[in-house]
C-alpha cells in the first residue's frame, strides 16, 4: 500500500498546475477527469517531471454516485492510501435560473458540491496519518450572485461545509484549505469572459500557476480560506461591509446580459 495525492479535475488549467506542482515534489498521484485521453496525455507529461513517481488515471463523471463508488473501489483494490486531496472540479453556468433545465440543476449541484463531499469522505476513510485537503471554491462563493445563483450557492456551500468539517477534525492531523480564486484564464470561453468584464476582469485575473502556488502555501499553514491576489482580497473585504441590496444590484446589472452556458 502506497501514499497518493488525489486530484479531481486534473486535466483543467488549475488542476493540471496542481498535478505539476505535486509531481515536482515527488508525490504519487491519482489524476481524475472525464476524458481518459486527456488523462493519459497528462500522465505521460507528469512522468517526465520526476523519476519514479507513480501515476494512476481515474476517468470519472463526478455527477454519478455509481461511478464514484466504482472508482473508490478500484482505488481500494490498488491499495491507495490518501495523503492529499485536491478537488478542483466544477461547472459554471451563468444565466437566469428560470432558463435552467432539471438536468443542469442536478449536474451542477452534484459536481460542485456533492462530488467534493463524496471524495472527501473517501479520503478521510482511507487516509495516511496526515492528510491535506484543498478544495477549490470561488470568489463567487463569497456572496450570493444574481444570474450566477446556483454556481455561487454551491461554491458558498463548500466554504460553509469545510469550515464546519475542519472544526470536527481539529487535532486529527488533517489540514483543510478552501481556495477562492477570482478570474482564472483556463479555457477560451473564460478568457473571453474575462475580457468582456473590462477593468475588473483584468484586475481580478490571476494565472493558474499563481493560484496554485498561493493555495499550496495556505494549505501548508493550514489556513482555512485563501483568496489569491491583492485586488481580490480588497473586493472580498469590501463585499463583507457592503449591504447586500447594493451588491445584488451591481452584480445583476453586470451579468444580466452576459450569459454563459459551460456544459
Amino acid at each position: 500500500m502506497e501514499k497518493y495525492s488525489l486530484i479531481f479535475g486534473a486535466s483543467g488549467g488549475i488542476g493540471k498546475e496542481f498535478c505539476l506542482a505535486l509531481a515536482k515534489r515527488g508525490e504519487n498521484l491519482v489524476i481524475s477527469g472525464r476524458s481518459e485521453n486527456k488523462l493519459e496525455l497528462l500522465k505521460n507529461e507528469l512522468q517526465t517531471i520526476k523519476e519514479g513517481i507513480k501515476i494512476i488515471t481515474l476517468p470519472l463523471d463526478l455527477s454519478s454516485s455509481e461511478e464514484r463508488v466504482l472508482a473508490f473501489n478500484r482505488l481500494k483494490e490498488l491499495g491507495v492510501i490518501v495523503k492529499g486531496l485536491y478537488y478542483v472540479s466544477g461547472l459554471d453556468t451563468r444565466k437566469a435560473f428560470l432558463k435552467y433545465s432539471e438536468e443542469k440543476i442536478i449536474t451542477q449541484a452534484r459536481v460542485n458540491f456533492e462530488g467534493a463531499l463524496s471524495t472527501t469522505k473517501f479520503a478521510l476513510d482511507n487516509r495516511s496519518e496526515k492528510l491535506d485537503i484543498l478544495i477549490v471554491s470561488s470568489a463567487c462563493g463569497l456572496t450570493p450572485m444574481p444570474y450566477f445563483s446556483e454556481y455561487s450557492a454551491t461554491k458558498s456551500a463548500l466554504i460553509y461545509f469545510y469550515k464546519g468539517l475542519k472544526k470536527e477534525l481539529k487535532g486529527s492531523g488533517v489540514k483543510i484549505t478552501v481556495l477562492c480564486p477570482g478570474s482564472v484564464p483556463t479555457r477560451q470561453d473564460i478568457i473571453e469572459d474575462i475580457k468582456s468584464q473590462g477593468l475588473t476582469g483584468k484586475l481580478s485575473k490571476k494565472s493558474p500557476k499563481f493560484v496554485v502556488e498561493k493555495g499550496l502555501l495556505a494549505l501548508s499553514k493550514n489556513k482555512t480560506i485563501c483568496v489569491p491576489g491583492f485586488y481580490n482580497k480588497i473586493v472580498s473585504f469590501i463585499s463583507k461591509i457592503t449591504p447586500y441590496s447594493v451588491k445584488a444590484s451591481v452584480i445583476a446589472k453586470k451579468f444580466k446580459d452576459k450569459e454563459k452556458d459551460a456544459f
